[in-house]
C-alpha cells in the first residue's frame, strides 16, 4: 500500500477526542448484556432504539441508540459532556455513555490485496456505519406522560397532579434556557418525552441534538435547517401549549393537535373550556386554576413566531406557580 493510502486510512481511523471523565464509559458487551441482547425494546425511531436496560446489582436504567450519519465521535463527545452536566429534578439524568468501533471483518484484508482503492472506500463506509454509540438514563419510575394519559388501564391522572406536571415541565425549561451555560435549546416537549418518577414529578427525556428518542416534533409545524434561533424558541413555546392543552383535555396532540390549536385560538373558547375537559376528570378540577392554565396555553401558541419567545420562560413558570398554588425546587 502507498504511503497516501496509509495516511487516508490513519486519518480516518484515529481518535481526536477526549473520553468523558466524569460519566460511566460501558463497554458494547455490557450494553448489549444488560439488554438482553437488544431485544428490550421500548421505542424505535429514525434517530435510533431506546432500550430497557438491567446492569449488574439491579440497576434499571434505559439505553439510547444514537445514529450519526458522517458524524465523527468529537460531535458525540461535546454532546454527552453538555448532557452529563445537566443536574436539575424535572431533567432526566445522564449516567453514562458506550462508544466505539466494531472489529473489522478479514473481508478487508482480501479487498486490499484485489483493489486498494476499493479497500479505501469500503474501509470508509464501514468506519462510520459500523460505530456504535449509547447514551445511558436514569430509568424513570412511572413511564412516560402519554401512558397515563391513553392507557385506560391505568388510574388517571388528577386535576393536582396535571397542575404539578406543567409546572415542574416549566421549570426545567427555565433551567435549561437560564441557568445552564452555554443554555439549551434543544428540547421537545410532548407527553411521549414526558417522564413521571414515583412522586409524578415531570422529568424532560428528550433535551439536547442527541436526547430525541422520537421522530415526533410537530407534524404540522416543520423546523428548516435553517430556521433561527427565534423560532426555535418559539417552537419550545408552542409544543408547551400544545402539552398544557393535552393535560386539560387528554385528547393527544399527535392525533388532534390541529384542532386543540383551533379552538384555544377561537375568541369564544372560554364558552366551551367546560366541555373540552378531560372526562377522567369529571367535576374534580378548580375552575380558576383551569382558566389561569388556559391562560398560559394561548400565550404559548401565539408566542410561535415571537424572536424573543424565550424570555418569557421565567414569566410562565412564576405565573403558573402563582395562579395553581404549585411550587417546585430549583434541583
Amino acid at each position: 500500500m502507498n504511503d497516501g493510502l496509509f495516511f487516508k486510512i490513519k486519518l480516518l481511523l484515529r481518535s481526536r477526542t477526549v473520553p468523558v471523565i466524569f460519566l460511566r464509559r460501558f463497554s458494547y458487551k455490557t450494553i448489549k448484556r444488560a439488554t438482553n441482547d437488544f431485544s428490550r425494546v421500548i421505542t424505535t425511531s429514525s434517530n435510533g432504539t431506546s432500550y430497557k436496560a438491567r446492569f449488574e446489582g439491579d440497576h434499571a436504567a434505559v439505553v439510547k441508540e444514537i445514529h450519526l450519519i458522517d458524524q465523527e465521535d468529537d460531535f458525540f463527545y461535546r454532546e454527552v459532556q453538555l448532557l452529563g452536566r445537566l443536574n436539575h429534578r424535572h431533567v432526566v439524568s445522564l449516567t453514562g455513555f458506550s462508544v466505539g468501533q466494531k472489529k473489522y471483518p478479514t473481508l478487508f484484508l482480501i479487498l486490499y490485496q484485489i483493489n486498494q482503492f476499493a479497500f479505501v472506500s469500503l474501509i470508509t463506509t464501514f468506519y462510520f456505519s459500523s460505530r456504535f454509540r449509547f447514551l445511558i438514563f436514569e430509568n424513570v419510575e412511572n413511564g412516560s406522560l402519554k401512558e397515563h394519559l391513553n392507557d385506560p388501564l391505568r388510574t388517571p391522572l388528577n386535576w393536582r397532579i396535571r397542575l404539578k406536571i406543567a409546572v415542574g415541565v416549566a421549570a426545567a425549561l427555565e433551567y435549561l434556557h437560564f441557568f445552564c451555560d452555554p443554555p439549551v435549546y434543544h428540547v421537545s416537549i410532548s407527553s411521549n418525552t414526558i417522564m413521571l418518577d414515583e412522586n409524578f414529578d415531570a422529568k424532560l427525556s428528550d433535551v439536547g441534538l442527541l436526547g430525541s428518542g422520537s421522530d415526533q416534533v410537530m407534524a404540522w409545524r416543520t423546523s428548516s435547517s435553517n430556521e433561527t434561533n427565534g423560532q426555535v424558541y418559539g417552537n419550545i413555546m408552542y409544543q408547551l401549549g400544545l402539552l398544557i392543552l393535552e393535560l386539560i383535555t387528554g385528547q393527544s396532540s399527535e392525533k388532534t393537535g390541529p384542532d386543540l390549536i383551533q379552538w384555544i385560538e377561537e375568541s369564544c373558547f372560554p364558552t366551551s373550556m367546560d366541555n373540552m375537559i378531560d372526562p377522567d376528570l369529571g367535576n374534580n378540577y378548580d375552575s380558576r386554576e383551569l382558566k389561569g392554565l388556559l391562560a398560559v396555553a394561548r400565550f404559548c401558541i401565539k408566542s410561535v413566531d415571537k424572536p424573543n419567545a424565550y424570555n418569557y420562560t421565567p414569566q410562565i413558570y412564576r405565573y403558573l406557580q402563582r395562579k395553581v398554588s404549585i411550587h417546585t425546587a430549583w434541583r
